[in-house]
């Protein structure tokens, strides 16, 4: 199972936290990129609420816009400077677009590296570009086009991502990976990894179960085969366990590495 972690010297510290609890484990970076694309639509905020009836990811966009127009003109006042942290932290992207949108029609100006507020516009007059993962709205695409002249975005961002896999399918092991994990890596990847970790190890515990009847490495395989998919029960949830021949062939060879068994032809020995 693999775990994702922000930066080389987490994926350091994750690894070492590893083997220091006995857990095998090794670093992985890869370049790879990461392609979005956006719909994008422009219009002053009057021109665009007035189509967007019932188009639910674009009423829901510009009623956040309303609301973070609101919020920046009551606490902000004509001639007063302020600076961009004291308008709002990074992750609040509707009054960033707010803000530049006054940039763009003059009514903030920047001076001494702080923002003027010169006037207190209408937002329906501000011209405003709304973008939206396409995957989001796939199902109002069709609905958008006709009403609005969309246009597309892609980016592609080419970039270093830090990875710790660990080898192991002990379950007490797969634990407490998980456990160390927690201070380091994403939290998508844990969950992915709780789910792989999981499978892996039921995986390796059928496989070593049957071994004890079957010493034939076909023999194995077809009655693992006709056990697909391994279904492990929780209590409000149910993993499905599926593979191939082959697949099942590359995870005896890592039970070989492992320790667990030994693969030689068509024997097999625990």
């Amino acid at each position: 199972m693999r775990f994702e972690v922000l930066g080389k010297d987490d994926m350091n510290a994750l690894s070492r936290e590893l083997s220091r609890a006995g857990i095998m484990n090794r670093t992985l970076e890869e370049v790879s990129p990461e392609i979005a694309h956006y719909v994008v639509i422009n219009g002053t905020y009057a021109e665009i609420i007035e189509k967007a009836e019932d188009i639910e990811p674009l009423e829901e966009s510009l009623g956040e816009l309303k609301a973070a127009f609101d919020d920046l003109m009551s606490n902000w006042e004509v001639n007063q400077g302020r600076t961009l942290e004291e308008l709002f932290d990074e992750s609040d992207l509707g009054k960033l677009l707010v803000v530049t949108s006054l940039i763009e029609v003059g009514a903030v100006m920047e001076e001494d590296g702080r923002l003027v507020l010169m006037e207190k516009p209408r937002l329906e007059g501000l011209s405003i570009e709304l973008r939206f993962p396409i995957d989001e709205i796939e199902e109002y695409l069709e609905e958008l086009e006709e009403r609005f002249e969309t246009s597309m975005v892609t980016e592609f961002t080419l970039e270093r991502h830090y990875y710790v896999e660990v080898m192991e399918v002990d379950r007490e092991l797969v634990e407490a990976a998980l456990e160390i994990a927690e201070e380091y890596a994403t939290e998508e990847s844990i969950v992915e990894a709780m789910f792989e970790g999981i499978a892996r190890s039921v995986l390796a515990d059928v496989i070593l179960e049957l071994a004890e009847k079957y010493k034939k490495k076909n023999e194995l395989i077809e009655a693992l085969l006709e056990r697909e998919p391994i279904v492990v029960e929780g209590k409000r949830e149910r993993v499905n366990i599926y593979f191939d021949e082959e697949a099942i062939e590359d995870f005896l060879k890592e039970l070989q590495t492992l320790g667990y068994l030994k693969v030689k032809g068509n024997r097999i020995w625990i």
